[in-house]
């Protein structure tokens, strides 16, 4: 599967330059629309050590509203969140509706991560899939859009970034024994990643796999990935009557909600005021 990845795709500086600026705009716009929609958006990054997700979400978080956009960085849960299923930690940071929200490693860290390094059992990494597939479906079903990317590099070529950044005093920290340790076991995250592209690959919740070696293509396929799915979500909100009246009868209570609060606060504030004989504005 993974061989089969074209890794010599690359852009020149003059065609990302007539691309990548427009596909930033078209993001910054389709944010809003799909937050006026109550849209909420899920984008997924796994990829190899040094794949250049950071640069890529770097570039996102440029033109964004952070207001209605929020990344959450991969990490080993907490110890209030061992106490839990495994999946509530993710569930509890997704995003309200119309904002979206970036998984930096996702759930997807106990089939690769915890399978590679036997963090867990193999009997619970297996019965994960179907769990994952559980969850989007849900997500999907729910309204989300859901966007999957595997950020994929060759083994030469994660060997030379790291080497690159540990000969760069300002980089040198990023570089951490396992990210060496992972190249050397390369090959068994190469099995754990196919597997994982495999039992998860659904018609809702696709994968795409992005060729990384070039970073100028890497941040165009990344964010026409992500336009796609977006202008796609939009058009079947639009072309839904009954998601468009849903979205609609939601506008309207939280109107009428607002105005009942409104009201109740100008009773209040007379009834103090009469309190206390002070005379009104519009007295």
């Amino acid at each position: 599967m993974l061989e089969a990845v074209d890794l010599d795709r690359k852009l020149s500086r003059t065609e990302y330059e007539q691309v990548f600026p427009a596909l930033q705009e078209r993001l910054r716009q389709l944010q809003y629309a799909l937050k006026d929609a109550e849209v909420p958006t899920v984008l997924v990054f796994e990829g190899w050590d040094a794949a250049g997700k950071g640069s890529v979400i770097q570039r996102l978080s440029e033109k964004l509203d952070p207001r209605a956009f929020r990344a959450w960085p991969g990490a080993p849960p907490s110890e209030l969140e061992r106490r839990y299923h495994w999946l509530w930690r993710y569930q509890v940071r997704l995003p309200e509706d119309g904002h979206m929200t970036l998984f930096d490693h996702s759930w997807y860290g106990r089939v690769l991560v915890e399978r590679v390094e036997k963090v867990v059992k193999k009997k619970v990494w297996r019965q994960a899939y179907d769990q994952i597939n559980e969850l989007e479906r849900w997500l999907r079903d729910d309204g989300h859009v859901v966007v999957k990317l595997f950020f994929h590099i060759s083994r030469k070529e994660q060997r030379r970034r790291l080497e690159k950044m540990e000969r760069d005093r300002a980089e040198r920290w990023k570089v951490q024994p396992e990210d060496w340790r992972r190249n050397r076991r390369y090959d068994r995250w190469v099995e754990a990643i196919e597997d994982m592209l495999d039992r998860t690959e659904t018609p809702a919740c696709p994968w795409t796999v992005v060729e990384a070696t070039d970073a100028r293509w890497t941040r165009v396929r990344v964010f026409r990935t992500i336009v796609d799915r977006m202008e796609e979500a939009l058009r079947r909100r639009q072309e839904s009557p009954e998601a468009v009246s849903r979205t609609q009868a939601a506008r309207e209570a939280t109107r009428e909600d607002r105005e009942h609060r409104e009201r109740e606060d100008q009773a209040r504030v007379r009834s103090v005021a009469a309190d206390a004989g002070l005379p009104l504005e519009d007295e």
